[in-house]
């Protein structure tokens, strides 16, 4: 069946305006088309200043056009930005963390490292160095303050030997094993070294206080006051000390006594080197048998 000739869009009013503005629309860009292409023709100076006020008109319409398409064009790549920038972010700190830790190990290295050539270069210039140990571990949480060094009687180990590093005094062996010795430290409470003041020759005695500090108490008659920042030596009395090692700096006083702050803290240590005792110990002499009639025998005259 054909469809109707008539198209009138029937008794819609809508549809009726819209068809007669699409009309209007139409014949008005047709005249307007024909305006400008006489005018283009005829008076070009006139269609030019015509083209720039339609340019400066729709110039900023099709910049904000443009500027609206680029941004919402931007906003995929915006958002891998994002990612990628945090994904970035985070592999940037976990680096620096890693480098961190490097440089932390690095100089853990290095102080152990100079530690030990302060060791090594006190044991070549002494002479009565036994034998340069790793200090395993100390008793800092406890009232008393032991310390094991990895070596034993097998490398000449001994009991009563003094421990010191390049710094000064740690302790003196009170037990020895084969491969292992145990170390009463300068700070615990049953320690007793002789000591002489650097200035004046002073002498006094050390004893430890189980806290990390040392009590210096005058070993002379006459009462001798101190002051803080008096440096303490070992003094060689009594044959276990070398003399002239570094044992503690006085930092206040209580009346007679002087706190100090020992020269070496043992729970910062790797390393130590036992040393011999200042005096050999004693010989024993021989005896002589008993004869058969209870009288010594004289030794014959060679």
């Amino acid at each position: 069946m054909a469809p109707p000739r008539n198209r009138r869009p029937g008794f819609s009013r809508r549809a009726q305006y819209g068809l007669f503005i699409g009309y209007v629309g139409a014949v008005g860009g047709a005249l307007i088309g024909a305006v400008l292409l006489l005018l283009s023709t005829f008076n070009p100076p006139a269609f030019a200043a015509v083209r720039g006020v339609f340019a400066e008109i729709t110039t900023p319409i099709a910049s904000g056009f443009h500027w609206v398409r680029d941004g919402l064009g931007s906003i995929p790549a915006g958002i891998g930005s994002y990612f990628n920038v945090h994904g970035e972010n985070a592999r940037l700190k976990k680096k620096l963390a890693d480098d961190a830790l490097t440089v932390a190990r690095a100089q853990t290295l290095e102080q152990e490292n100079r530690r030990l050539r302060e060791l090594v270069k006190l044991r070549d210039v002494t002479t009565d160095a036994i034998v340069a140990a790793r200090l395993v571990n100390s008793s800092s949480s406890s009232t008393r303050r032991f310390a094991t060094l990895n070596a034993g009687t097998w490398q000449g180990v001994k009991r009563g030997q003094p421990v010191r590093d390049p710094n000064g005094l740690i302790g003196q062996v009170i037990e020895a094993s084969p491969n292992s010795a145990r170390v009463l430290l300068l700070v615990d409470a049953e320690s007793i070294v002789p000591v002489r003041r650097t200035r004046d020759g002073l002498p006094a005695i050390a004893s430890g206080r189980g806290d990390g500090l040392i009590d210096i108490r005058s070993a002379s008659v006459a009462t001798m006051g101190f002051r803080p920042g008096d440096a303490f030596v070992t003094s060689g009395t009594g044959g276990v000390f070398s003399p002239n090692i570094p044992v503690a700096r006085v930092i206040r006083t209580q009346g007679d006594i002087a706190v100090a702050q020992p020269a070496v803290n043992p729970d910062a240590l790797d390393f130590a080197l036992v040393q011999q005792t200042f005096l050999p110990e004693p010989t024993p002499t021989p005896t002589a048998s008993p004869s058969p009639s209870g009288t010594a025998q004289p030794k014959a005259a060679p």
